[in-house]
């Protein structure tokens, strides 16, 4: 039992104290709270962390401002316009579809019964619009992860199998569209689809998008151990779709997020981020974001949890990288796993500001 005390009083020093780390050439230490010393990342033109976005991973303007109006004005049309000049093929599309549908999802917590107006009188005013079919579909998977009571409750199931429906019901609205097919993998995981039956749905997803990175992150959690497959599937099944990525996919950046996957809660030993396997996981997922276009929307995921790890394995340099370019959102893993993404994120943020400063970095050395 005192190891297991020993552990949570070190991980509340981590995420209490944090940001108040000190550097010092040589090495890091944490110093009292309001310290002159404290590393700030105010210095680098950072977000505060009540700043943060916890909606998305990156940048989408068009995005926020049509949520922003439908939140607004309670009318739909904004969205319905988004989506549909939104391309079917891409990532942008199920992204949006995503925060859509988490964001009538968060209106009806804050106010049961009532919230999301804008998305019923959607389904009802348009009930043939593929995007509203695709949202509502959305809407509903999240209700079941985040709000139902929990992975085997009742209403878990039940809430999951209308999620089921409502994907294809989506499904027959825009037959070449992958989103509800996707959409549906974090329901196959839910409701524990057979292993033949996933595959079936698989195949319909990358017979629509053989190269969709949020795809093969959404089906890369059925495979993991904590799920429905084993270490060995995951890392095979991440593996594989590296090993066929095409130049310039995200792809290669899989066995990162499988290492992820497979990862237990707590790493009590350093020398696991200085394994060879993890070494050659994260520098395929460096060489994925170098090559891939800029404007990729899942580049920002890829380098989120880059950015974990490389603060992990003391890589300060590389890690001040992604934040230079991920800061101002957190709707990503590993932080969107947490009850307080921007706190669990501003704290790694704060250990590479501290990290870069201990080995000679500073604002004026970081790349613009």
């Amino acid at each position: 039992m005192e190891i297991l005390w020993f552990v949570f009083a070190m991980l509340m020093i981590v995420f209490i104290v944090g940001p108040y780390i000190r550097r010092r050439r040589g090495g890091i230490r944490l110093v009292a709270p309001g310290s002159p010393d404290a590393a700030d990342p105010a210095n680098y033109g950072f977000d505060r962390q009540e700043e943060l976005d916890i909606r998305v991973p990156g940048p989408d303007q068009d995005l926020m401002d049509a949520l922003d109006n439908v939140q607004r004005t309670g009318q739909w049309q904004a969205a319905s316009q988004l989506l549909a000049g939104t391309p079917r093929e891409g990532e942008r599309r199920w992204q949006r579809v995503q925060a859509f549908g988490g964001a009538a999802a968060l209106e009806l917590v804050a106010q049961p019964g009532v919230g999301a107006q804008w998305l019923k009188a959607w389904r009802l005013e348009a009930e043939k619009d593929p995007g509203g079919a695709q949202v509502h579909a959305e809407l509903l998977v999240q209700q079941a992860w985040r709000h139902s009571g929990g992975v085997g409750s009742e209403d878990h199931r039940i809430i999951l199998e209308e999620a089921r429906e409502a994907c294809r019901r989506a499904a027959l609205l825009a037959p070449g569209d992958p989103v509800p097919y996707i959409t549906e993998l974090a329901i196959a995981r839910g409701l524990a689809y057979p292993e033949a039956e996933f595959d079936e749905l698989w195949a319909k997803v990358i017979d629509r998008a053989p190269e969709h990175m949020g795809a093969h992150l959404a089906a890369l959690h059925y495979w993991g151990a904590q799920w429905h497959g084993s270490r060995e599937k995951a890392d095979a099944f991440a593996h594989a779709a590296a090993a066929r990525a095409p130049q310039g996919s995200l792809l290669a950046a899989l066995p990162m997020f499988a290492l992820r996957e497979n990862q237990p809660d707590i790493v009590l030993s350093p020398s696991f981020y200085r394994s060879a396997v993890v070494t050659r996981a994260v520098e395929g997922a460096l060489y994925a974001v170098h090559t891939a276009r800029q404007d990729d929307p899942m580049v920002a995921h890829v380098r989120h949890l880059l950015m974990m790890f490389l603060v992990c394995m003391e890589r300060w340099a590389e890690a001040m990288e992604q934040v230079r370019h991920v800061d101002g959102y957190v709707g990503a893993l590993p932080w969107s796993e947490a009850d307080d993404p921007a706190a669990v994120y501003a704290v790694y943020r704060a250990m590479a500001v501290a990290g870069y400063e201990a080995n000679g970095g500073s604002p004026a050395t970081l790349p613009g």
